[in-house]
């Protein structure tokens, strides 16, 4: 059981149908914006070109897709803006920082600086909402819909639980948002802790 869904029952969504439901109501997002929080320090993302080549160790190159990816979010983030509505994210960071999580981290900043604002915070930070188990991956769209990522025993995504309870998806809400507001600007926090790092010898 996770503290914030309590025992909350949502409908779990095949990967296709949850995709192809998640843009649909992303962009008939019309208040409240969307909120995620992300809390998994490793994943597998076998479909991401950058993320193929942290694994087999070509770390140079990776930063390069990434940084490749910049035009895209520009483009995105403005899209939302003229949609009316923002994107907010919470990333909690354990140190030491994993392979993964250092290589999302520049990923996310560059996010960051295309206008999607994150935030990070740190497992102390969030121990009073764990007290039985690392809160879900999950965020907010809108007032009318949640979703939580599902992962396979790799960390690939491999499906997605819809909530729609309203009462549930405010307190969701409300709780990233309050972590947000204690988080640290991801830009100052990479500068300090990730900047100085090497890159990883190896990805597990």
């Amino acid at each position: 059981m996770h503290d914030l869904l309590g025992d909350s029952r949502g409908e779990r969504l095949p990967l296709g149908a949850y995709r192809e439901e998640f843009q649909k109501e992303f962009w008939a997002i019309k208040q409240d914006g969307f909120w995620k929080l992300e809390r998994q320090q490793t994943f597998k993302e076998p479909n991401n070109d950058s993320w193929q080549a942290l694994v087999a160790g070509r770390w140079d190159e990776a930063m390069r897709l990434n940084e490749a990816t910049r035009p895209d979010l520009m483009g995105y983030h403005r899209r939302i803006a003229m949609a009316g509505f923002g994107a907010w994210r919470v990333r909690v960071v354990e140190k030491p920082i994993s392979p993964y999580l250092q290589w999302e981290l520049h990923l996310l900043r560059i996010r960051h600086e295309c206008g999607g604002p994150v935030r990070v915070v740190e497992p102390e930070q969030v121990k009073e909402l764990e007290e039985n188990g690392p809160l879900p991956e999950i965020y907010t769209l809108g007032t009318k819909v949640m979703y939580q990522a599902v992962y396979d025993n790799e960390g690939a995504l491999e499906a997605a639980i819809r909530y729609n309870n309203r009462k549930l998806i405010q307190r969701c809400r409300e709780a990233i948002r309050g972590l947000y507001e204690i988080g640290e600007d991801l830009s100052v926090f990479c500068e300090r802790d990730v900047a100085v790092l090497a890159p990883p010898a190896t990805v597990g």
